[in-house]
């Protein structure tokens, strides 16, 4: 196989499409298509799933990791050699509510150099994300490496459940207070609420929910009294009411590859830096 066959099935997946690759390698979509084909022809399996956006079958998974190792190293020893490079790309996967507070400014410095890809997922999830090669580095709830990577635990976000609302709860959270009043969920992998819910006994189902899938809006949602929600101490308690002093703390590890390159050294010192700063 080759490097330009390996970096435009990376090409292919990041960008989701045939027709982007095409437009970021400044390639025609046949060229494009005929390198997927001859990678594919090379390794005897089918490596790209033609849908839309584009995926990678398990066989697919390890090239892209390995496109993305190959391209990463390539990229930097050119770059040691004196060649004109650009800021190397850094997929990471970082959960919503570390990208909305410590995370962002702990990569500020780096992003004249790096050129950070973000994916937002949450953090029990995003090991995924390592496993099938999309991202190189994430923040996860995982201190199990992933094979080829490297662990560190960061420290742990305690949350705690908060209303815009304490009339509606008059003696507290009870079962039948928190069976009757809405809830405000993340998203569909948020399970932080539904723990506290059974914690005390009471059927997730039960309660009407809302799901806002952002971090501050989320935070937004729980403070206009849409329903009560578990928040983390990095969020403000302006204006909302403890429930309880049950708590749920959930600790953090970063996983990185096991890839000696400067972006990623770098980045996985910053974000441990900052983790040391604003995480327990």
């Amino acid at each position: 196989m080759e490097l330009s066959q390996l970096r435009t099935l990376l090409a292919v997946i990041d960008h989701g499409s045939f027709e982007a690759a095409a437009d970021e390698l400044r390639l025609t979509q046949s060229a494009v298509s005929q390198r997927i084909r001859a990678l594919e022809s090379s390794v005897g399996q089918v490596l790209v799933r033609r849908t839309r956006p584009a995926g990678v079958t398990d066989a697919g998974q390890v090239y892209l990791r390995l496109a993305r190792q190959m391209t990463a190293l390539s990229d930097q020893a050119h770059q040691e050699a004196g060649g004109a490079a650009s800021a190397p790309r850094l997929p990471i996967a970082v959960n919503s509510d570390s990208l909305g507070s410590w995370v962002l400014p702990a990569l500020a410095p780096l992003a004249a150099e790096i050129a950070f890809d973000l994916h937002r997922e949450d953090e029990a999830h995003s090991i995924s994300l390592l496993r099938d090669g999309s991202v190189m580095a994430a923040i996860t709830t995982s201190g199990r490496p992933v094979q080829g990577c490297t662990v560190h635990r960061l420290g742990s976000l305690r949350y705690r459940p908060m209303t815009a609302r304490p009339e509606s709860f008059p003696d507290g959270p009870t079962r039948e207070a928190l069976s009757r009043n809405p809830v405000v969920v993340f998203d569909r992998k948020d399970d932080l609420q539904d723990a506290y819910l059974r914690a005390h006994r009471v059927d997730p189902a039960a309660p009407p929910r809302h799901h806002v899938p952002a971090s501050a809006d989320f935070a937004a949602a729980v403070r206009l009294g849409m329903g009560w929600g578990m928040l983390p101490d990095t969020e403000p308690d302006t204006g909302l009411t403890v429930l309880d002093q049950h708590s749920i703390d959930v600790t953090l590890y970063w996983q990185q590859w096991s890839l000696a390159t400067r972006a990623l050294d770098r980045t996985g010192e910053a974000v441990r830096a900052a983790a040391a700063t604003h995480l327990r």
